[in-house]
């Protein structure tokens, strides 16, 4: 049994974000802006306030801006010094030091189980987090924070999911899961199975975006053949656990947004855009008035 605090979270984000064509062309999708920050920031925070200190971000070519963000800009910090803004000198600051940010590049893109396996040595023997770069989920409790609670109270590894309409299954995954005796949200599971075909279906339970997981996943992803879409899934190491000792499936509280797609992209900067201390109160008048308009 692994007693070991959870530290560490690595955020895959290697991917080209085709569905976000052509923009994703020139900017990185985990780049694009939800209001005033990148989609990338937000999982960054969410993991910062989960207790995380150590984050890996893995990445590919082109993505360059995704590093810059989390570093300083003396040019930035002298042109606001000057023009006596040093609360803003100090907010930039604040992103840049929430929390040691590593980088990796995923040379060759294999699938997000490949991409995993590029962070064993930052991982080490530790337990760790995982949050799929495409998935910001707006919480009142972190949904990072909700798995590492569930984790301590099993120590068995964590997946995070929501019920997706059956027949929109075969996008994600279905896992074979059974509701825990005392519990509303959590379950045991024993199998699972990536973009199912139909027919294949366990339940209408699928993975998004949070998974915690121990270091022994390594060597079963090293052992992994392709899978579906001819890439090492992370699913199918997860599989391989669940099959020998069982996972837990957390239904996280919190709402998921795809910010892989347009329409999520959209639909989070709306959520966020509505509550932003700046602009909020106009842009929900803005809403309301332009609402009212549609037929």
């Amino acid at each position: 049994m692994n007693n070991r605090k959870i530290t560490k979270a690595i955020i895959p984000a290697a991917g080209l974000g085709t569905r976000m064509l052509p923009i994703s062309r020139a900017v990185p999708k985990e780049m694009l802006p939800i209001v005033d920050y990148p989609a990338i920031y937000h999982l960054v925070k969410e993991a910062v306030d989960s207790g995380i200190r150590e984050i890996l971000i893995i990445t590919g070519r082109e993505k360059n801006s995704i590093e810059d963000f989390f570093d300083y800009s003396p040019e930035y910090d002298k042109k606001l010094l000057a023009s006596g803004k040093d609360d803003q000198v100090k907010a930039l600051h604040d992103i840049c030091d929430m929390a040691n940010v590593y980088f990796i590049r995923q040379k060759d893109a294999k699938g997000l189980g490949h991409a995993v396996g590029c962070a064993r040595a930052f991982v080490g023997d530790e337990p760790f987090l995982v949050m799929y770069g495409d998935d910001v989920i707006f919480s009142d409790t972190p949904v990072c924070k909700q798995l590492i609670k569930t984790y301590e109270k099993y120590r068995r590894m964590v997946v995070g999911v929501k019920p997706v309409p059956m027949e929109l299954v075969s996008r994600y995954s279905s896992l074979k899961a059974e509701l825990i005796e005392g519990s509303e949200n959590e379950y045991y599971v024993d199998d699972m199975i990536e973009k199912p075909g139909p027919g294949q279906e366990f339940t209408n339970l699928s993975i998004l975006g949070r998974v915690l997981l121990e270091p022994d996943i390594f060597d079963i992803i090293d052992a992994l053949p392709p899978g579906a879409g001819g890439e090492i899934q992370l699913t199918d190491a997860m599989r391989a656990v669940a099959r020998e000792r069982g996972i837990i499936a957390l239904e996280f509280e919190g709402t998921r947004y795809d910010l892989g797609s347009k329409l999520g992209f959209l639909m989070a900067n709306v959520a966020k855009g509505v509550e932003h201390t700046e602009v909020g109160e106009e842009f929900r008048a803005f809403l309301k008035e332009f609402a009212s308009t549609l037929k």
